[in-house]
């Protein structure tokens, strides 16, 4: 049972806060009251740039996490000014050089995939779609073989619940992460891992899930329990956004 107050709410997007590929209203608000409440919330996605760069401007959070750690972006309401990390060693001409190759590869691979609608507004990793606008979606079996398959070619690949990402570097969501709390709010890692929450809902959620001391899966986690090491310490009873809203309520419960 989640019981005690954190210094930070650090959050997976899709499927996580969202149900069905919308943001609900109550999504939305549990976030507005977390933060007024006095954490500090950080959405963690897998999710492109140019998302990223709308989410840090208007959602009522601190920073954003994207691409699977690829950067983290922090905007500054005071001065107007949007402030943009990015992992060590990574270059933008090259990454997106190498994206239409392993596009090539992939869909001769696996036909029933397609690079994700949100690839455009990608800045360092490829998204592959088995779920978001694939109907039906890939069997999991075939979506583990194509994350095997970026593997293969020296890429680090994770899944999520509606795409296979897949990048070069060694970063992933919980080394930008760290970075962030570190360089924005002092934050060690030691106390990131005692003193702060993660709420996750997939496979490319587990290097959270394995490092936090505290962390919570939203119900559908479920779907992917077999594939995960390392599991949340705490699941919702309820699945995507209904399962985000569920814990916000306990944790404001006991702020106050």
């Amino acid at each position: 049972m989640i019981k005690r107050h954190y210094k930070a709410i650090l959050f997976d997007i899709d499927d996580t806060i969202t149900t069905d590929g919308v943001l609900p209203a109550a999504s939305y608000t549990a976030l507005e009251r977390l933060k007024q409440a006095g954490y500090l919330m950080i959405p963690v996605t897998g999710r492109p740039a140019g998302w990223c760069d709308m989410i840090a401007r208007f959602w009522p959070i601190d920073a954003v996490v994207g691409e699977n750690g690829a950067f983290y972006f922090k905007y500054d309401h005071t001065v107007k000014k949007l402030k943009k990390i990015y992992a060590k060693g990574l270059c933008l001409k090259t990454a997106q050089a190498e994206h239409q190759q392993i596009e090539a590869i992939i869909s001769e691979m696996f036909p029933a995939t397609r690079i994700s609608r949100d690839q455009p507004y990608r800045d360092i990793d490829i998204a592959f779609d088995f779920a978001e606008d694939i109907v039906p979606p890939m069997p999991m079996g075939d979506v583990i073989k194509m994350r095997k398959a970026l593997e293969n070619m020296g890429l680090t690949a994770k899944i999520s619940s509606i795409h296979v990402n897949a990048w070069r570097g060694k970063h992933d969501k919980l080394t930008t992460a760290k970075k962030l709390m570190w360089d924005e709010y002092q934050i060690s890692g030691k106390t990131l891992k005692s003193d702060c929450l993660y709420v996750g809902d997939s496979p490319n959620d587990e290097p959270m899930f394995a490092f936090f001391d505290h962390s919570v899966g939203v119900r559908n986690v479920m779907d992917f329990w077999e594939q995960l090491k390392h599991k949340p310490s705490y699941v919702t009873k309820n699945r995507s956004g209904d399962g985000f809203v569920e814990l916000s309520k306990h944790l404001l419960e006991k702020k106050t």
